[in-house]
């Protein structure tokens, strides 16, 4: 194994976290194939530089928390990642339920306070509402239910 090579991902990760797949290719850009890709990346993780499940648990709750994404997208774009379920379930474990119904809240409430100005009719800015949080990646009965909170909240 190319200790040069070994140092120069073992940089690489210990900048932020990874997946093995991310080290893959970063390793196939720096010519390094096969088994000797293989070594070092089970150099890595023996050596604690990479860890799929810590790499997992990072990336959804910081996603979440700063991008404000939903599970499905955060699950969808793991997979993309090409991490395993086991770790996908491992780092949604990071994002608590109270808080993620909250950030929903909140990102749909300050969604609304722009449309609402614009669009009068609640049928097409619940439409609108829910297109953007779907495409934030959470799961419809949530977005639903807090849509009916924010709307009936608003009547009062």
């Amino acid at each position: 194994m190319d200790r040069t090579i070994f140092n120069k991902a073992a940089a690489y990760c210990s900048y932020q976290e990874r997946s093995h797949q991310e080290v893959r290719d970063r390793l196939r850009k720096w010519n390094v194939w096969g088994v000797e890709a293989d070594e070092i990346i089970s150099e890595l993780i023996v050596e604690n530089y990479l860890s799929e499940e810590r790499f997992a648990k990072t990336y959804a709750g910081g996603k979440h928390r700063i991008k404000k994404w939903g599970r499905r997208k955060i699950k969808m774009e793991l997979q993309r990642k090409g991490v395993s379920a086991t770790n996908i379930h491992e780092g949604m474990k990071e994002i608590d339920e109270v808080d993620y119904k909250e950030g929903l809240q909140r990102l749909l409430e300050k969604k609304y306070s722009q449309l609402q100005t614009n669009i009068s009719d609640k049928r097409v800015l619940a439409d609108k509402l829910m297109r953007y949080a779907w495409a934030k990646g959470y799961e419809a009965d949530l977005v639903r239910e807090v849509i009916e909170e924010l709307f009936s909240s608003d009547r009062e």
